[in-house]
């Protein structure tokens, strides 16, 4: 198990300092450098990945508690790992308590998202409108799929892009985000399928706080 001389106090940087995270993003650097192709850096992402949602032990359990504070409402934790200062690269946990949801949303970026324990239901939304009016959207469901412990799936903007998950464990699902932007820190958008309507929102760490630039 990780010990407390692992957890930072910094807002950014490797806030949970662990070789598990420092390994995949040290690749994820080195596949940056090296593709430039979205598609084909995340696949190629795919092992270093899967290998982090296998590992046990290595984060902490402050990380993976639900948040009755949290911005995303429902008791659902948002917790930094790794966030880079350029806000081009994040790590997170995202918890979400037995029975909740997160409410619909997108993310702005490139990036996998792996569930560490419990299980999800992800359903995403196909974006039926040209996007002309800022305050709204007309979505269809367009997949739905249960994501158990060690299984993951890509974000590739605009596919698969906005999307809300359920636990249907009857544990708080953990999940892990790596993402090439700030996403808790930067304006993304929260949707109401059945209004039709848009409203911009930023969730906001439940461990660290989002910089004055970020934003």
């Amino acid at each position: 198990m990780c010990d407390l001389s692992h957890h930072h106090h910094a807002d950014f940087g490797f806030i949970v300092d662990v070789q598990e995270i420092r390994a995949l993003i040290d690749e994820t650097r080195r596949l940056s450098r090296t593709i430039p192709d979205h598609a084909a850096r995340v696949d190629a992402l795919r092992p270093a990945f899967a290998w982090l949602l296998a590992a046990d032990g290595w984060l902490p359990d402050e990380f993976a508690r639900p948040d009755e504070t949290s911005g995303m409402g429902g008791g659902i934790g948002q917790y930094a790992l790794y966030r880079d200062e350029a806000g081009t690269l994040c790590l997170f946990s995202l918890v979400v308590p037995a029975g909740s949801s997160t409410p619909v949303h997108d993310h702005l970026a490139w990036g996998l998202v792996g569930v560490y324990r419990g299980a999800q239901l992800d359903t995403t939304y196909a974006r039926l409108d040209d996007g002309s009016e800022a305050d709204k959207a007309l979505l269809r469901v367009a997949t739905q799929q249960t994501v158990e412990a060690g299984e993951f799936y890509t974000l590739l903007p605009p596919d698969g892009d906005i999307h809300y998950v359920k636990t249907i464990s009857d544990t708080p699902s953990v999940s892990i985000h790596l993402l090439a932007n700030d996403t808790a820190c930067v304006w993304r958008h929260k949707y109401d399928p059945d209004a039709g309507t848009v409203t911009p929102f930023r969730s906001g760490y439940s461990n660290v706080k989002c910089s004055r630039r970020a934003g």
